[in-house]
């Protein structure tokens, strides 16, 4: 870790964790603040199953962002899987050392899944800002200022702020308030750095973005990716990223849906998955893929330390 000297007078920079229920925007807000792709998005709820800092420098300060999976109900529950616990675990060990928190729901809605979430921030002791995202689709902006007294209403808030995160609006008035929030100190990364995760664990994340969006009504929760080499080579045209992967399921038949009818499934999904890799990493990449099943891995505490859940 770089850490930059003589930081202005006024400097301003610490932690603060992104709290919500799974897909209420909480990945895209933190690509949004840190202005890159650093955690991986999809329609599906629990796209992220790791703790992941995104790096924001901003005018005045550096704000360094949480990302969380998102906290469900059922982590107690006899059908809760290893890697929900873990999930779970992992979403409110993110509160330990952080200076604020923001608490992310959707526009409109409060379920008792953001009950859950506002209710694990009480022992954390430091400030819960409410952001409201997704405020772009309600068509009746009248409707908004009841939902708000409504969700605030008995819940101590330092601040509530209506954004979309998705079209960067409400950004600023957002990071002025994060800002006050973390103590004056110099920046603990370089202007240049935007995450904490090696190069190899993106390659990883790109991948499993990818089986998500292409495989999530049909293979939800059941896939997960282990990256087996990862090297950098000098060609002529510049520096390549050689990368082998495996994607890892749990029976034979999820195996073929994933490498599709000839292996053109698989083709697609890696295809995609290298080009975010390029785009990330600013070289050519050579990816090679494999599936192979595990069975019950997502069940397993060892095989997910393995493959690198932890808490």
């Amino acid at each position: 870790m770089n850490t930059p000297h003589d930081a202005e007078a006024g400097h301003r920079s610490g932690a603060i964790a992104v709290i919500g229920r799974p897909n209420v925007g909480k990945s895209t807000l933190v690509n949004a603040l840190v202005g890159a792709k650093v955690s991986i998005v999809s329609n599906r709820p629990q796209t992220t199953r790791h703790r992941l800092l995104g790096i924001a420098t901003v005018p005045g300060g550096q704000l360094l962002l949480v990302d969380t999976p998102g906290i469900h109900r059922g982590e107690r529950s006899q059908s809760a899987t290893a890697m929900h616990r873990m999930m779970n675990r992992a979403a409110r060990g993110a509160l330990e050392g952080v200076e604020a928190v923001v608490l992310v729901v959707e526009a409109g809605r409060w379920d008792e899944e953001d009950t859950l979430a506002y209710e694990s921030l009480r022992e954390a002791a430091v400030p819960v800002v409410l952001v409201v995202n997704q405020v772009d689709r309600i068509r009746d902006k009248a409707a908004l200022l009841p939902y708000l007294q409504q969700v605030t209403e008995g819940r101590e808030f330092a601040g509530v702020h209506p954004i979309s995160a998705l079209k960067r609006k409400g950004l600023e008035a957002l990071v002025a308030q994060l800002l006050t929030l973390v103590p004056e100190q110099p920046p603990m990364y370089a202007e240049d750095e935007i995450t904490d995760k090696s190069q190899r664990f993106l390659a990883g994340e790109m991948l499993r973005e990818q089986l998500m969006r292409q495989l999530g009504a049909e293979l939800p929760y059941a896939t997960t990716v282990e990256i087996e080499s990862f090297t950098e080579e000098a060609t002529k045209s510049g520096p390549m990223m050689r990368i082998g992967a495996v994607i890892w399921v749990e029976r034979d038949g999820q195996k073929a849906i994933v490498i599709g009818k000839g292996g053109t499934r698989l083709r697609e999904i890696g295809s995609k998955a290298r080009l975010s890799m390029e785009r990330l990493f600013g070289c050519k990449v050579f990816l090679e893929t494999w599936v192979r099943v595990r069975q019950g891995w997502s069940d397993d505490e060892a095989a997910l330390r393995t493959f690198g859940y932890d808490e």
